[in-house]
This record gives structure tokens, sequence and C-alpha cells, in this order.
């Protein structure tokens, strides 16, 4: 299959153009990628335009196609966030980056209670720029259209309030509600996952008080890095993407 090359400035495109990336997309094309003339490659914007066609120049510093087609795919609805807690090490990156590869329309860091990893000061943009690196560079490697946003570091009270707008599943191993006989309704979806340590009682109050569904995968309890991942299986299948 052929690679995927993101130009975020992309407005418009038609075949017969030719179209050219400069830059670390380019560098990363030619030298780690070692992309070479006649071969075909898409370049896209991250919002639902991509463009496809035949490699005429490859250097360190130009990427040029010759565009042979062109596609604009709309944002797929409903719309899948994920919430996902802070965890320790890169537990929270791996989640964010299979959820990604999986699919998922957003992710939010949150900062949970019993969040061992914490966003502060200056960390809080390097944080959210980590995550955007991330999440930019799944969508590519899975070939996405669309590239998820990266929401703001969001509080249990935040997270709560998105229940107003959309359906919030919270992820709880003790639930008895087993997110597989979730039946999709049209609204769109918010999971919500915990750090290590699981979700405190009290944010699961704040949570059911705002009209938050809690779900469970199923008998055995995953890690924060694979629970989201695992949920938005089961969410793809009910949604009928996959």
């Amino acid at each position: 299959m052929a690679s995927l090359y993101l130009r975020e400035d992309l407005a418009d495109v038609e075949v017969g153009g030719r179209l050219s990336l400069t830059g670390a997309e380019a560098k990363h094309a030619a030298t780690v990628n070692r992309t070479r003339p006649g071969e075909s490659v898409l370049i896209g914007n991250g919002r639902g335009l991509v463009a496809s066609g035949e490699v005429l120049v490859s250097t360190n510093t130009e990427l040029t196609i010759d565009v042979e087609s062109v596609s604009r795919v709309p944002r797929p609805t409903p719309a899948i966030t994920l919430v996902q807690a802070l965890a320790k090490g890169d537990r929270d990156e791996l989640a964010i980056q299979a959820a990604t590869e999986l699919g998922v329309d957003a992710v939010v860091p949150w900062s949970a209670s019993r969040s061992v990893s914490r966003w502060e000061g200056a960390k809080v943009v390097k944080g959210r720029e980590r995550w955007a690196t991330i999440v930019r560079e799944a969508a590519k490697q899975s070939i996405r259209a669309w590239t998820p946003e990266v929401g703001e570091l969001s509080t249990t009270k935040q997270i709560a309030a998105l229940a107003a707008g959309a359906r919030v599943l919270v992820l709880e191993p003790d639930a008895e509600a087993p997110l597989t006989g979730i039946a999709p309704d049209g609204r769109d979806l918010v999971l919500v996952v915990g750090p290590e340590g699981g979700i405190a009682p009290q944010e699961l109050d704040a949570f059911r008080a705002a009209g938050a569904e809690l779900v469970r995968l199923g008998e055995t309890v995953l890690r924060t890095s694979t629970a989201g991942p695992a949920a938005l299986a089961v969410l793809n299948a009910a949604l009928g993407r996959w």
C-alpha cells in the first residue's frame, strides 16, 4: 500500500496538477521511507482530502507528485472520542496510538484523581504537543484521511459535562451493563478510560449524575493502555465501521 504524507495547509488539488511537499515530510519520504520517482504515494491534509499520484521528484527537500486521483472523505458519524486518563510511563501514549490506528476521531487527556502522571506548568503544552505528534504519525501509518483532534487537558468536571451533548460511556470493570449490549442511537460517543488503580468512586458518582453510562468490557481487567482500543473495536463493529 502507498505511503501517506501530510500537508495540513492543503486546501484543494485537481487531477492532472502537481503537488509538492517540503521540509520534514519530504525528508522523511526520501531518507526513511526511501521513496523514489516512479512510485505511487498519497498526500492528504488530515481533514478528508487525499490526493494520489506518481512521484516525480524525491529529495531531502522536496517530494512532488503528478496527481492522478483526488478523494474527499467525509468525517465519520457518529464520532467517537477517547477520554484517556494520564498514566505513568508511556501507557497513555500507547493507548492513543492504538486508538488512532483503530479509527478514533478525537482524544482528550484527562487529569483523573488517581493519575500518577501529572501535566503541570509547561508540561501541559508539551504533553499535548507530544500526543498530537503521536496521533499524527499513527494516522499516517494507518492511512487515515482524517487525523484525530487532540483536546485540551480536562478535569473530571469537564469530562462529565460532555454528557450534555454526547453519549458518554465510562469503562468500569464492576459495571453491570456490558459494552457489547450498547445499541448506537445516533449520538456521538465518548469513551472514558481511567488510570492505573481505576476511576475513583467520587468520579464515578459525578459521571453518573451527569448522565453517563458505566459499562464493562468483559470479565478481565485490562490495562489503561489496552482498555480504550479494545472498546473501540467493539464500537467499530456495532457502528458498522468494520
